[in-house]
């Protein structure tokens, strides 16, 4: 057993999205034949066309590769903060990353992030400048740049170009030389899930990484964290395709086919375990979404169609999840909470391209802690759901800790920039090309506009990372709109109290702008607590009723022009509360903030 597991090496990579570790995971499969070269396409290990076209890795593939006698198992990360904890599963199965930066790029937010949740685990780093093949200006400064993030100049980074091959052999040569073999946990069976797809015939796929004993067919197992038994109904590696073995052995990275069916119950970073009496895998964390939005079938396919294929991609994505609602304006569809914007996006596009669903998607919202005056505590994502003033003590948004880098000369705007989006800087640290800044940030500042602002003050340099910190009390007040004196639950919103004349204004001027005008004016009106804060009114369509007269009395005229505006306001009276907003000036509204 022992020389079995000195001749196994389990890795990753580390990088920033588009830093080339697709490409770098293809000259793998290429220089090992795992892959014939003939029938290697580009960014091999992203199966998903939406992978290809944004540079982005969503569901990682792991791959089994024989080299020079030794067995290589690679996983290949996200490089999206979004994914943060999928990373940390991933690497806490191997025992060896390789840090993938792009020469023509530097350094980025998201390569230091996953490279602290390396080091924390203790893995080996293997450093690697990606790219040389471009014109790289002062390489000799990233070179420092790296051995000052990894604390240490005695340490070899290779340059490369995933593109052509340059150097990555010898990159293969030091994986096998100097990351260690498979530790061992347990003598009794054990594996930790890193990952999960789903097969209509097969059920869930569990990405394992075996950590003690033997996973045979047909056995029974527990999934630890949910205490739920299965039967395994097959076994076997990647090469990436799925390949049926007799066996998984400890410190092999392998699937299961656990026949399970039902979202939910297959979780990353969950244990599976022959008896439930053993220790789990520490790190284990039930991933919480942190962005909201509801989902809607267009008008073009039917609720139950729109059901079915939310739910299918569903299980290809256990971090999402999804709660039944019902809107008065666009019928019955899904809360759906993410783990951020992109992971959002994502979700979003596949419905799109793989399910051939197009959806109605209002605007991400978070979720909001309320304290009641009773001492209860709750948890809200729509406004609606908001108790009256009077029951509330105090209303908690949550807060995330932001990791900014950027070059020097843009400082003092980042500073700026927090300061105005109601953060704070909370330390900040110099390398020899560029700054790290920390921060504070309410996450309703973050996802509404921060990274375009960050992008714009530092024309595209500065890169952002961040996590959830905890909830802190705001200063939040529930913002209504009214059109033609009347609420429309749609448009309400928490926000800052400070900031909620300025929104309501902007809103109550779209609605001007985008409303079709009626036969009467139309109130509009933001609200606190019943109190309004603005108001815009759109007028009524007017005819020139006295316009055949010419001449005569003007009395004639101006018994008409009464006569018009007492059926105006007759009109006012029955239309109150019934002007339906449209869907696209709903989506011009959930964008204003």
């Amino acid at each position: 057993m022992e020389g079995y597991l000195n001749k196994i090496r389990n890795f990753a990579i580390i990088a920033h999205i588009d830093h080339g570790k697709s490409t770098l995971a293809d000259r793998f499969l290429e220089i090992t034949n795992t892959i014939p070269k003939e029938k290697l396409i580009p960014q091999y290990l992203d199966r998903l066309s939406l992978e290809r076209e944004k540079g982005i890795t969503i569901k990682m593939q792991p791959v089994r590769m024989l080299y020079n006698g030794y067995i290589l198992n690679l996983i290949d990360t996200p490089g999206h903060s979004d994914f943060s904890y999928e990373v940390s599963r991933a690497l806490y199965a191997v025992e060896g990353a390789i840090l993938l930066i792009d020469g023509t790029q530097g350094i980025q937010a998201q390569t230091v992030s996953n490279l602290n949740i390396a080091q924390d685990l203790g893995i080996r780093i293997i450093p690697a400048i990606n790219k040389i093949d471009l014109n790289i200006i002062e390489i000799d400064k990233l070179v420092n740049d790296i051995q000052n993030l990894l604390r240490t100049k005695d340490i070899k980074i290779h340059l490369i170009s995933a593109k052509l091959g340059t150097g990555v052999n010898e990159l293969l040569d030091t994986i096998i030389k100097e990351i260690p073999k498979p530790k061992i946990l347990s003598e009794k069976p054990i594996a930790l899930i890193f990952d999960s797809h789903f097969d209509k015939h097969k059920g869930v796929i569990a990405h394992i990484r075996v950590f003690g004993g033997e996973f045979k067919k047909n056995e029974k197992y527990y999934l630890k964290a949910v205490g739920c038994q299965f039967k395994a109904l097959e076994v076997g590696y990647f090469t990436p395709d799925l390949k049926e073995a007799d066996a998984l052995r400890a410190g092999e990275i392998g699937y299961i086919a656990t026949g399970i069916k039902e979202p939910n119950i297959i979780k990353i970073g969950d244990s599976i375990t022959k008896d439930m009496n053993q220790e789990a895998i520490p790190g284990y964390k039930e991933p919480q979404p942190v962005i909201f939005a509801s989902v809607f079938p267009s008008e073009e396919i039917s609720y139950e169609k729109f059901k079915d294929n939310v739910f299918k991609l569903q299980l290809n994505d256990p971090a999402i999840k999804l709660e039944n609602i019902n809107s008065p304006v666009f019928g019955r569809g899904f809360l759906i909470g993410c783990l951020g914007l992109l992971h959002l996006e994502i979700f979003q596009e596949r419905l799109k391209r793989e399910m051939e669903t197009e959806v109605i998607l209002t605007m991400p919202s978070i979720k909001y802690k309320v304290i009641l005056k009773n001492g209860k505590e709750i948890y809200i994502q729509n406004p609606k759901d908001l108790p009256d003033a009077s029951q509330i003590q105090e209303i908690q948004e949550p807060w995330v800790k932001v990791f900014i880098y950027s070059p020097f000369t843009y400082i003092e705007d980042i500073y700026e920039l927090l300061k105005t989006k109601r953060g704070m800087i909370c330390g900040q640290k110099i390398y020899e090309g560029f700054l790290e800044i920390e921060g504070e940030l309410p996450l309703d500042e973050l996802i509404t506009g921060f990274f375009d602002k960050l992008k714009s003050v530092t024309s595209g340099y500065a890169t952002l990372n961040y996590e959830f910190l905890e909830y802190r009390r705001g200063d939040l007040v529930k913002l209504d709109i009214l059109i033609a004196e009347e609420i429309n639950p749609s448009l309400s919103r928490i926000v800052v109290k400070n900031k909620a004349e300025e929104i309501g204004r902007k809103i109550l001027i779209e609605l001007k702008n985008s409303l079709p005008r009626e036969q009467f004016p139309i109130k509009l009106q933001a609200a606190i607590g019943g109190k309004i804060i603005a108001r815009e009114t759109i007028p009524a369509l007017k005819a020139d009723v006295a316009g055949w007269l010419y001449g005569g009395d003007i009395t004639r005229k101006i018994k008409l022009w009464q006569k018009q505006k007492r059926g105006k306001k007759k009109l006012q009276k029955l239309g109150k509360g019934k002007v339906r907003v449209p869907n696209e000036v709903l989506i011009k509204i959930f964008r204003i903030y």
